[in-house]
């Protein structure tokens, strides 16, 4: 297995010690939570939208798109968090030392760097958007406030540790839980639309644009870059208090050792998280859908957020209207946090810069705010943005399989053949329907 080097002044008997966090061996439980963090990702009020709107339009049809994004999710985040765990390192990191042409790495990092503001641009604007249909507060102001609950959130991870910050963050995903499946119990779906809807197959052009946008929802590349960075920061060796305080030997001691508890054990842990993980953000995900197809198609207006709260509160009363516009305000109150957070792991890790995290948040805030200052549709911005990060998902995913099944990176918990062939078989599929989308657009078919 890799091994990480540690400096110590002096050289005490290697004894095991606790990850930041404080997981014991006998408490499996508490080696549950980046993956739900990381999760947040895949409930951010751009998959409201793009769900939202495939339901209205389209009813049933893009089910399956659903389902699948959320099996390959699945798969990605898993690898995301093995690599972070194994290595010590995120994805970033590891690129960033790997790609040493300085060009290369800062082209590299231009891109990822757009992904992530595509994201905060619809985290931003659908807490916006939840702010001004619960309380009526302008769009403007509802994104400043947005931001600035983001500065908060991740100004709790810096101080007070992974920990309370994933108790913070899983604390929303209950709220978006429940403000987004609530409708699906009043007014439950067609079991037969349902199972029409699993069938693969599109439309028309707009289809092929919100499948696409549907998986830039669901596969985030942002969350790859931030789930191994969470992994990596939860279960983060700690040396015995001392021994960094001068210069001393170097050594070579095992991640085992100084986490006091077993990669395998946190492995199979992870496997938890993230089962746990994608099953919640795959049934929030698909009750926004079938939410929209059971009562919103057909119904002029409803592919719109403003449209579909009103035509809920119409139709299946105040109380549907009010969870919905709740969840939609959790959600870009916790994605946002997590965008911040992979946006600057991306720039740490392949710039070697750490900006201050005040001046990264409000220019990174800029974009969502222009929007929203333009009269731009909101619903229009937030379902384009998830197109911009369905075009940045092969960038992380190629090189998350690829370095996720190197010997010489994880050494024996490098990937099975199998899992191997299934990355390679997502990578594909998702290169193939951006292609897709690309040439219809082009052609303007």
């Amino acid at each position: 297995m890799p091994k990480n080097p540690v400096d110590v002044d002096r050289m005490p008997p290697l004894t095991p010690t606790r990850a930041s966090g404080a997981p014991t061996a006998r408490r499996a439980a508490w080696l549950i939570g980046p993956a739900l963090v990381a999760g947040v990702a895949y409930l951010d009020p751009g998959n409201v939208a793009s769900n939202m709107t495939a339901g209205a339009v389209y009813g049933y049809l893009l089910v399956w798109v659903v389902v699948l994004g959320n099996v390959m999710a699945w798969l990605i985040q898993y690898l995301s968090a093995k690599l972070g765990i194994v290595t010590g390192q995120s994805l970033p990191e590891t690129l960033g030392r790997r790609i040493r042409n300085p060009w290369g790495r800062r082209a590299y990092w231009l891109q990822a760097e757009l992904v992530a503001m595509a994201t905060d641009i619809a985290e931003v604007i659908g807490g916006a958007v939840a702010l001004n249909l619960l309380f009526g507060v302008p769009l403007l102001w509802g994104g400043l406030i947005t931001g600035v609950v983001s500065i908060v959130l991740l100004l709790i991870q810096s101080r007070r540790g992974a920990r309370t910050f994933e108790f913070v963050v899983i604390g929303l995903v209950v709220i978006i839980a429940i403000g987004f499946t609530y409708g699906v119990f009043v007014a439950p779906p067609d079991p037969a639309g349902v199972a029409a809807g699993l069938v693969p197959r599109f439309q028309d052009t707009g289809s092929v644009l919100l499948a696409a946008s549907i998986l830039g929802a669901t596969i985030m590349p942002h969350a790859i870059y931030a789930h191994s960075a969470l992994a990596r920061d939860r279960f983060a060796p700690t040396l015995p208090r001392g021994d960094d305080a001068s210069p001393g030997p170097r050594i070579e001691a095992p991640l085992d050792e100084l986490r006091g508890i077993g990669t395998a054990r946190l492995l199979r842990a992870t496997k938890w998280d993230v089962t746990i993980a994608m099953l919640i953000a795959g049934t929030v995900n698909l009750c926004i859908l079938l939410l929209a197809a059971a009562n919103l198609a057909g119904v002029p207006g409803t592919d719109t957020l403003e449209g579909a709260y009103a035509a809920l509160d119409a139709g299946l009363g105040p109380a549907v209207a009010t969870l919905f516009a709740v969840g939609l305000l959790a959600s870009g109150l916790a994605s946002t946090s997590v965008g911040a957070y992979a946006g600057a792991e991306i720039m740490h890790g392949l710039l070697h810069i750490r900006v201050p995290l005040l001046a990264r948040r409000l220019v990174t805030l800029i974009p969502a705010l222009v929007i929203l200052a333009a009269g731009i549709d909101p619903t229009l911005a937030l379902v384009l943005s998830q197109v911009v990060l369905s075009f940045g998902i092969p960038f992380a995913l190629i090189p998350l399989v690829a370095l996720t099944a190197k010997a010489d990176v994880l050494g024996r918990f490098r990937n099975r053949a199998l899992t191997t062939v299934a990355g390679v078989a997502a990578s594909v599929f998702l290169i193939a329907l951006n292609g897709i989308l690309l040439w219809l657009v082009l052609t303007g078919s």
